[in-house]
C-alpha cells in the first residue's frame, strides 16, 4: 500500500465514522434483537439454533432483505442445529465479500444453579445477565443489527457483506455449522476475510479501558486419553499395584511438567506492546522477553504472573475428566483420565502425545489421541488490508487505547473457516474487567456500556472494510 493510498483510506474512514458525541441510532431495535437471541434457548440438550436463525432472518426481512438473500440451512439429521447466511450485495462485482461470523449456540445452563433465569435477559447494576450474553450472542446480535442498519439507512458500499450465524461451536463432537458451511456451502460464504469472536478489550479494576485486541490465530485443542489397566482383584487383599494409583502418579508427573517456551511474531509483538501497560516488574520482563525470547528468566516471570500469559508462551495440557474402578469392593481394573491440551501453532498433536509418554515414563500407561475437533488451521496474516482500517477506527472510537494483535488460547470456528481459504480474525470491541464475563459459567454477563461501545465500534469497522460509497 502506497503512502498516498494509505492517507486516502484514512480520510475516507474518518469521514464515515460518526462523531464521538453522536447519539447511537436504533438502540431500541438492537436491544430487541439481543433480547430475542438471549431468550431463545440454543443449548444442544433442549434448545434450537434453527429457531434462533429463523427469528434473525425474520428481523432482516422486516428491515428490507429479500428472501433470496436469506438462507436458513438445516441439515436433515440435525433439525435443531440450523444456520443463517444473509447476503447484502455490494456495488462492485469484482470486490470480494466480507464475512461476519458468529455462533448462536450456547453452553448448557441449569436454572437451579443460576441466581437469575439463564434464558431471560436481565439488566441489573450496569450488566446484562443471561446465558449467551457474552458468548457469543452479543456479537451475533451486533451483526444482525449492522446488516439491518445498512439496509434501513441505505448505506451504499462496494464490497458485498455476508453474515453467517452458526450452531455447534460449543459442542466438540457434535454437528458444527461453520464446518458445514465451509465444506458444503463454500460458495455461499466466499469472502476476502471474516470477522469473528475471540478477543475484545481489557478494563482495569476501575473500569478504564487498557487495551483493545485483534486475534490472529489460535491454539489447537486436542484431547488425549491416559489409561491404566490391570487384573484387579478383591479389595480385601490390596496390593501396591493399583490402576488408580498408577494413573494418579502419571497425572502428578504431567502436572509438574512445563512445555518449552515458544514464540511467534504475534505473541512477541503482543508482549512488546503490553510491556508499556504493565507495572514495572511484569513490564520489564515483557520488554526483555520481546527483545530476546531466549531470556529464560523473563519468560519464567511472565508465565508465573498470569495463567493467560503462560498459555500464550507454551503448549499446555491439563486433566479435565477422571473415570476409574468398577465396584466399591474391588481393586480397579481400569482407570482413565481425559487430558485437554492447547497446542501452539507449529507443534503437532503427535509431538504432544510423544511428550506426554516421555513425561509419564511408565510402560503400563497408554496415551491415545482422541478425535480432533477440526483440522489444524494456519495462522492468518495480519495484512495492512485488515490492520489499517481497524487501527484507524479503533483510534477514533476508543481514543488513546492501544490496539494490539494477540493469539487466542481458546478455540473458535475460525478453525473451520480459515482452512477453507477465508482468513478469520477475532475482534469484538467488547471490554471486560479483571473479573471476566463468566462465559461458560454461572450467571454469565456482559457490561451494558461494553456492549453498546462494541456495537458502535463494529458498525464503524464494517463500514470501513466494505468501502462506503459517498454521494458526490
Amino acid at each position: 500500500m502506497t503512502l498516498r493510498h494509505g492517507i486516502l483510506v484514512a480520510i475516507l474512514i474518518a469521514l464515515t465514522i460518526s462523531p464521538a458525541n453522536a447519539q447511537p441510532t436504533g438502540e431500541a431495535e438492537f436491544r430487541a434483537i439481543y433480547r430475542e437471541l438471549v431468550e431463545t434457548n440454543t443449548t444442544l440438550s433442549s434448545g434450537s439454533c434453527t429457531l434462533a436463525a429463523e427469528r434473525m432472518a425474520a428481523r432482516l426481512k422486516a428491515a428490507g432483505f429479500r428472501d433470496d438473500d436469506l438462507h436458513v440451512l438445516v441439515d436433515p439429521g440435525h433439525p435443531k442445529e440450523g444456520s443463517l447466511v444473509a447476503i447484502l450485495p455490494g456495488s462492485d462485482p469484482d470486490a470480494k465479500a466480507i464475512l461476519l461470523l458468529a455462533h448462536i449456540d450456547v453452553v448448557e445452563a441449569k436454572r437451579e444453579d443460576w441466581q437469575r433465569a439463564p434464558f431471560t435477559l436481565v439488566e441489573e447494576d450496569g450488566y446484562f445477565y443471561g446465558r449467551g450474553t457474552s458468548d457469543d450472542k452479543a456479537q451475533a446480535a451486533v451483526w444482525v443489527d449492522t446488516l439491518a442498519r445498512f439496509k434501513r439507512e441505505g448505506v451504499r458500499h462496494q464490497h458485498t457483506l455476508k453474515m453467517a450465524l452458526t450452531c455447534g461451536e460449543e459442542t466438540v463432537s457434535g454437528f458444527n455449522g461453520a464446518q458445514d458451511l465451509a465444506t458444503n456451502h463454500r460458495d455461499l460464504i466466499d469472502a476476502e476475510f471474516a470477522l469473528n469472536e475471540g478477543v475484545g478489550g481489557l478494563l482495569d479494576e476501575n473500569g478504564r479501558q487498557i487495551v483493545l485486541n485483534i486475534q490472529a490465530g489460535e491454539k489447537f485443542p486436542q484431547d488425549y486419553r491416559i489409561e491404566v489397566t490391570n487384573a484387579g482383584g478383591h479389595s480385601s487383599r490390596p496390593t501396591k499395584e493399583n490402576a488408580i494409583y498408577r494413573l494418579a502418579d502419571a497425572l502428578v508427573k504431567l502436572r509438574a511438567y512445563d512445555f518449552p517456551i515458544q514464540v511467534n511474531e504475534v505473541t512477541r509483538g503482543y508482549f512488546e506492546a503490553m510491556a508499556k501497560l504493565q507495572p514495572e516488574g511484569a513490564g520489564a520482563a515483557m520488554a526483555a522477553f520481546a527483545a530476546d525470547p531466549a531470556d529464560a528468566v523473563a519468560a519464567k516471570m511472565i508465565a508465573e504472573t498470569n495463567p493467560a500469559w503462560n498459555a500464550l508462551l507454551r503448549t499446555t495440557c491439563v486433566a479435565t475428566l477422571l473415570d476409574g474402578g468398577h465396584a466399591t469392593n474391588a481393586l480397579p481394573q481400569r482407570a482413565t483420565a481425559n487430558v485437554n491440551c492447547r497446542i501452539l501453532p507449529g507443534v503437532s498433536p503427535d509431538q504432544v502425545r510423544e511428550t506426554i509418554l516421555a513425561v509419564v515414563a511408565d510402560p503400563q500407561v497408554t496415551v491415545t489421541t482422541l478425535k480432533a475437533r477440526s483440522a489444524i488451521a494456519p495462522q492468518p496474516l495480519l495484512t495492512e488490508r485488515v490492520m489499517e482500517p481497524a487501527r484507524i477506527v479503533a483510534a477514533r472510537v476508543f481514543p488513546s487505547v492501544p490496539f494490539v494483535p494477540v493469539m487466542a488460547t481458546g478455540g473458535t470456528d475460525a478453525a473451520f473457516v480459515t482452512p477453507a481459504g477465508i482468513p478469520t480474525y477475532g475482534i469484538t470491541g467488547f471490554f471486560v474487567g479483571p473479573e471476566g464475563s463468566n462465559a461458560h459459567g454461572l450467571n454469565e454477563r456482559m457490561r451494558v456500556r461494553s456492549l453498546m461501545d462494541g456495537r458502535n465500534f463494529l458498525y464503524e469497522l464494517v463500514k470501513a472494510y466494505v468501502g462506503v460509497v459517498r454521494d458526490e
